[in-house]
């Protein structure tokens, strides 16, 4: 069995592997390491939580360990598709980097510019960054990418998914034709595809699993529900998701929620907090202060539900999550490979449990149809009956606790952090009678308004046909004498023709 000591790493390196408790790389590590340490562009396709992040980490460390780094010219650069996944490969870095002198920068949103903008002044051998923010250091003049020796893309298919790709071709553009390029992804798309021909010179390619597959320490199951009432879809889930998190005991640990809107983050974790869960939601819209601060709760064991969107889908490295919960089947079929692969990790069981309705039959035909295998049906928890609240007409705002929020404005706007639950139907019918109402009153107020103009210009000494006084003309009472001048020595002829098209234009007026 090869061992890390097999791979020609620097033993600096070594040495922090072993203080790490590693002794045996994963499939994509043993491929991956010995071809990138040769100096070849590496094309690693691997199914996320199998090691992915040292299979680039520790040969970077082990090549960039000579030379020294220059003002705004980084030697190696890491691109990530979320702040969090950034935030982890530079914590990957610090781990095994720790017995060498190799200096890194993250660059993230969310973090003032004046702090990045230091330490790329000092020079860095490693930048870590997600695409935007790069681009945006690069524009204002203080980053030149010349300088990079290494290039790593991690989660290609995830910059795909996130429309990051002009940008990655754009980075490409910037950094040297003789760069290594290190290339990792869990699908390969056919865009991922035109990429790796276009900017990766005869790569190594290293492919672990089939692609798209899930992990065999995963138990999968799917809990089908067909809410009475299709306006109380979201509170007959909310639901069942509690009641299969309390049927699952104490084996349930700890677990991640996944949620297709941000919105919907907000009102399932608030829904679970009112029901006395231990959860909190993580999505794009929060601090970033925030989403570490509940990151690292999560990871610590002071947080046993983290409800999150696909923000938190790829490449997070919490290695003890014991359960995934799709409270929304994924839109996009490879999102569910990324989520459920949060559980089950570095040979460890795990359990996913999806809830779909009627409605989500299409996401799930793509699933399976992916993954190439039918997800086990299970029923719904013992004991378990939707309440009296589901199978009535839902309040206008319905809250995680089914009260009545108040309206933001007179015309009933959401309170924070609720969900409009009305039928379309009620929709419409509530902005047309509300344009009836609404309409004789919006005339009145413009018939005010010019009656108000009217008067202004009565007491301003009169306008036009509303007042007593000289219409204007050109530029107003004050017209400078040298306007109204003719340069012209007037003709006899000319003066009969314009009476004539004076009086012509008088009867056209006139017809």
């Amino acid at each position: 069995m090869t061992k890390f000591s097999d791979l020609k790493l620097d033993p600096k390196v070594l040495s922090a592997i072993a203080d790490a408790g590693y002794e045996t790389p994963t499939p994509i590590q043993a491929g991956a390491i010995p071809h990138a340490l040769e100096g070849k562009d590496v094309l690693g396709i691997a199914q996320t939580g199998t090691g992915k992040t040292a299979s680039f980490t520790l040969p970077m460390i082990t090549l960039l360990s000579k030379g020294r780094a220059r003002a705004r010219m980084p030697r190696s650069l890491v691109l990530c598709p979320t702040r969090e996944l950034a935030a982890q490969v530079a914590e990957n870095f610090d781990i095994y980097a720790k017995n060498t002198k190799l200096t890194k920068a993250l660059l993230i949103g969310g973090v003032s510019f004046v702090e990045q903008d230091k330490l790329i002044d000092r020079g860095v051998d490693v930048l870590i960054a997600t695409p935007g923010r790069l681009l945006d250091h690069f524009e204002r003049g203080k980053l030149l990418l010349t300088g990079v020796q290494i290039m790593v893309v991690d989660e290609a298919d995830r910059m795909l998914d996130m429309g990051f790709i002009p940008d990655i071709e754009r980075i490409f553009q910037l950094t040297p034709f003789t760069r290594q390029t290190l290339f990792f992804s869990a699908t390969m798309a056919p865009e991922i595809e035109r990429i790796t021909n276009t900017f990766l010179h005869a790569p190594a390619r290293i492919e672990v699993a089939r692609q798209a597959t899930t992990s065999e320490t995963i138990t999968q199951k799917l809990v089908q529900i067909t809410p009475p009432r299709r306006d109380q879809a979201a509170k007959a889930k909310r639901e069942l998701l509690r009641a299969l998190i309390q049927a699952e005991g104490e084996s349930c640990t700890n677990a991640i929620i996944f949620c297709n809107r941000k919105s919907d983050v907000d009102i399932v974790a608030k829904s679970l907090k009112t029901h006395g869960f231990n959860a909190a939601p993580i999505h794009g819209d929060l601090d970033q202060s925030q989403r570490m601060k509940t990151l690292d709760s999560f990871r610590e064991g002071g947080l046993q539900l983290l409800v999150a969107s696909d923000v938190a889908a790829r490449g997070l490295d919490i290695p003890a999550v014991s359960h995934v919960f799709n409270y929304d089947l994924p839109s996009h079929a490879e999102d569910y490979v990324h989520r459920i692969g949060r559980t089950g990790r570095a040979g460890r069981k795990g359990s996913a449990f999806s809830i779909a309705t009627p409605a989500d039959d299409k996401y799930l035909n793509a699933i399976e149809a992916l993954v190439k295998m039918e997800i086990p049906r299970a029923e719904t928890p013992e004991g378990f009956s939707l309440s009296e609240a589901a199978h009535r007409e839902p309040r206008q705002y319905d809250d995680a606790k089914g009260g009545r929020s108040k309206s933001r404005n007179s015309r009933g706007g959401r309170g924070r952090g609720e969900r409009r639950e009305a039928p379309v139907e009620e929709k419409v019918l509530e902005v047309v009678a509300e344009a009836v109402v609404e309409a004789p009153k919006r005339e009145e107020r413009r018939e005010e308004r010019r009656e108000d103009r009217r008067d202004d210009r009565r007491e301003r000494g009169g306008r036009g046909r509303d007042g007593g006084g000289p219409a204007v003309v050109g530029m107003g009472d004050h017209v400078p004498d040298f306007l109204l001048r003719s340069f012209r020595t007037a003709r006899p002829s000319t003066a009969a023709t314009d009476s004539e098209s004076d009086a012509t234009t008088e009867d056209s007026s006139e017809s």
